[in-house]
């Protein structure tokens, strides 16, 4: 079969044998998993990723269907895990695997079909496959300190609102003579407390700068605050350090506010805040620093099953069970502390209001934290396979047409020569725009005759050629940049490879996360 070559005409020498699926494409940034980097997929895997088209009419082809991720007075919950795709659904696409019998000159890894080669995603979106961190809104932009920006979700307002009504009742019974200005206290007490989350969050993202850790943004919400981190520390010292950092600071604002306190009246408003503030930050400390992910403590836990075993998957396990373990015990045992009394208050004989109040914020932070846990384990799954996602593996053969070829004939010439993509090219055979297969789906085959193939073509730009050496997180992110729905796909000498489709990356996206660890 032929290859266009980089001037558009045929390169005799692209193909390469079944044994040659191409460099190895290296574990992504974000993974952190270098002692123990995923391979390069063998055949048997390259197939489980390749795209798998229906069976159209020679010359005809029929539409393929394209299926197209902390703290507070409660969980971290993903403070450095939240990094690339997806993260979120595991979803197992139903396609045929794709016939053994390929032509021996068809590139490793490289989608092929021999009867009926030319297959369409019909999908026409021209998106590549998005991580669910990137579909949400951040909420309130409030600032970019050293450049990254700071959200407030909506949530957050409801959460300030608790705060104001719950310590208001305190301070109004602490100072009486405050009066109905005891719930403004209590306002500047939630602001101030979300700022110390703000610090603590802001820690985490200064050690992750300091790594050079992307940081896409920090969002203060119900439970405390996020610091999305892109990627993980390579190595697992920095994974500790990553994840100390902010009950360390949290316990360094309690220190603060210790001191703070031993200059004023115990008291005043000034003393009563203090003593609020210190109490918080340190229950902030203490509640993240539980071995149990997606806490910080989870973190930690990982960092040191990684620098044992020497595998990062097998640290996130081991911190993932013991978060739901948590998880579990904070849902059965925090609503019995605090009926007996152990965390302060009087023991409770009656089943009231604040038994249920109880029992409603312990389930909310078990889901938190078991939720987490869960996103943990999918992250994982997801960057052990991230590496599957290779350009070459994953690329369309494409045959090079003149702007004024008819439809017919261009489709005749990729089926004869079992390719699945027309590259338009111009005189001089350079490549100048693709043609769209959700345009020749909606050609009528008694009018692809009369219809010339570069009047469905898209024009091609700069970020729409993509290097066949791609893989992993930087395919995804090379994608994300410039969405469409197909890409040229170019060897480093600037021969043409091929055509990579934005469907077929998106169901190997989806099979790698469905495929177990």
């Amino acid at each position: 079969m032929d290859v266009s070559g980089g001037r558009g005409q045929p390169r005799p020498g692209n193909d390469e044998s079944a044994e040659h699926t191409g460099p190895e494409a290296p574990a992504p940034g974000g993974t952190g998993d270098a002692p123990t980097a995923p391979s390069a997929p063998t055949p048997a895997d390259a197939k489980d990723a390749r795209p798998e088209g229906p069976t159209p009419d020679a010359g005809a082809p029929a539409p393929e269907s394209g299926t197209p991720q902390d703290t507070g007075a409660a969980p971290d919950h993903g403070a450095p895990d939240h990094a690339a795709p997806a993260h979120g659904r595991d979803r197992v696409p139903e396609h045929p695997e794709p016939p053994a019998d390929r032509p021996a000159r068809a590139p490793a890894g490289r989608p092929e079909h021999p009867n009926h080669p030319f297959a369409h995603s019909g999908s026409g979106k021209g998106q590549a496959p998005q991580r669910p961190e990137e579909r949400r809104r951040g909420g309130l932009l409030m600032g970019r300190p050293f450049g990254v920006p700071v959200y407030v979700a909506p949530s957050w307002f409801l959460v300030a609102i608790l705060i104001t009504w719950v310590f208001g009742g305190q301070i109004d019974r602490v100072l009486p003579e405050l009066g109905a200005a005891s719930y403004l206290v209590s306002l500047f007490f939630a602001v101030a407390f979300y700022a110390s989350v703000l610090v603590h969050e802001l820690a985490h993202t200064l050690a992750a700068l300091r790594f050079k850790l992307p940081v896409r943004r920090i969002q203060l919400q119900f439970f405390g605050g996020v610091s999305e981190i892109e990627k993980e520390a390579e190595t697992p010292g920095r994974e500790f350090v990553l994840a100390f950092v902010g009950p360390l600071l949290s316990l360094v604002l309690a220190g603060l506010f210790y001191l703070g306190l031993l200059a004023v009246d115990p008291s005043s408003v000034p003393g009563v805040l203090l003593a609020g503030l210190m109490v918080s930050n340190l229950i902030v400390a203490a509640f993240n620093l539980l071995p149990g992910l997606p806490l910080d403590g989870g973190r930690m836990l990982r960092a040191v099953v990684w620098a044992i075993t020497g595998k990062p998957m097998t640290g996130t396990v081991a911190a993932a069970w013991v978060g739901r373990a948590l998880a579990v015990c904070v849902l059965i045992g925090l609503p019995l502390l605090t009926q007996s009394g152990a965390l302060g208050s009087d023991a409770v004989d009656n089943v009231g209001m604040d038994t249920v109040l109880d029992a409603l914020l312990a389930a909310i932070l078990a889901a938190i934290i078991w939720t987490g846990a869960g996103n943990s384990l999918r992250m994982a799954r997801l960057r052990e396979h991230l590496p599957e996602l290779r350009a070459r593996t994953l690329t369309r053969r494409a045959v090079p047409v003149e702007s004024d070829t008819p439809l017919s004939e261009a489709l005749r010439r990729a089926n004869a020569a079992g390719a699945r993509a027309l590259v338009v090219v111009d005189a001089d055979g350079v490549p100048v725009s693709l043609v769209r297969e959700a345009a020749i789906v909606g050609v009528p085959e008694h009018r692809r005759p009369w219809v010339p193939a570069g009047t469905l073509a898209q024009d091609i730009t700069d970020g729409m050629r993509v290097s066949a050496e791609l893989a992993g997180e930087e395919l995804l992110d090379a994608l994300r940049a410039t969405p469409a729905t197909e890409y040229l796909v170019v060897e480093e000498t600037g021969e043409i490879y091929g055509v990579l489709s934005a469907a077929d990356v998106e169901r190997a996206f989806v099979k790698a996360m469905a495929r177990p660890s």
